[in-house]
């Protein structure tokens, strides 16, 4: 089982356990390897940026509700798995079996991070945009590997495990111009939370944060890596 430890199945005591991998081909203009996790509860389809050179560290990046692997800002995701994995940071990009589904959904984040801890990535940041934020906060909850989590436009339906993040830094990003989900679900999560915690606001931006994309994509490439190798300097 994904579970172990301190760490405890998502609510009505779901559970999955992984039962292997196998490399399948990449959808049709996609970048990253193809992989597909084996689970009790059906396939994963999913994309790694594999790091040339590890470091121990990953990214795992959740969607929105309707699926998928792009992410916000006309397909920020990609991109910034592969400028990371430069840096030593191997990324996993996700398809959920059944979107929409928070339970579900939480639990495919789990068997993922599952997979990149059995591939050495023992810290691992988590970073999800709208429905795929609550995701992330909620797969926080369950297991300490994932040790830094970034939302981007989340709902607060299933945010509300951020209590449990701390003392995890957490990063919340927002637009301001959200109609979708407006910029007050950043404030309620941000309120929710305990320290260490972070809320950047773009003005003029939607919730698929195209506005702000290099902006976006510039405090991404510099939080996440902070965080994660501080922690690794911490432990050292």
């Amino acid at each position: 089982m994904i579970f172990g430890g301190d760490d405890r199945p998502p609510s009505g005591m779901l559970s999955i356990k992984r039962t292997g991998d196998h490399p399948e081909p990449a959808p049709e203009g996609e970048v990253g390897e193809g992989v597909c996790l084996e689970t009790s509860r059906g396939d994963i389809h999913c994309l790694l940026h594999r790091a040339p050179e590890p470091n121990g560290a990953a990214l795992l990046l959740a969607v929105g509700a309707r699926g998928g692997f792009g992410g916000p800002a006309d397909g920020l995701y990609p991109q910034l798995a592969e400028e990371l994995a430069a840096e030593g940071f191997s990324s996993l990009r996700f398809e959920y079996r059944q979107a929409n589904q928070l339970d579900e959904c939480v639990l495919d984040a789990l068997a993922a991070v599952s997979y990149l801890n059995s591939l050495g990535c023992g810290r691992i940041g988590v970073v999800g945009h709208s429905f795929g934020g609550a995701v992330a906060l909620s797969a926080a909850r369950y297991t300490k590997v994932i040790a830094a989590a970034v939302t981007l436009a989340s709902q607060t339906h299933g945010a509300e495990d951020v209590v449990l993040l701390a003392p995890r830094p957490l990063l919340i990003v927002h637009g301001e111009e959200d109609v979708r989900l407006p910029v007050d679900c950043a404030h309620q999560i941000f309120d929710w939370a305990f320290e260490p915690k972070e809320k950047v606001l773009y003005p003029g931006a939607g919730h698929g944060l195209r506005e702000c994309r290099q902006e976006l994509l510039d405090l991404l490439r510099q939080w996440l890596p902070e965080k994660l190798l501080r922690l690794e300097r911490q432990r050292a």
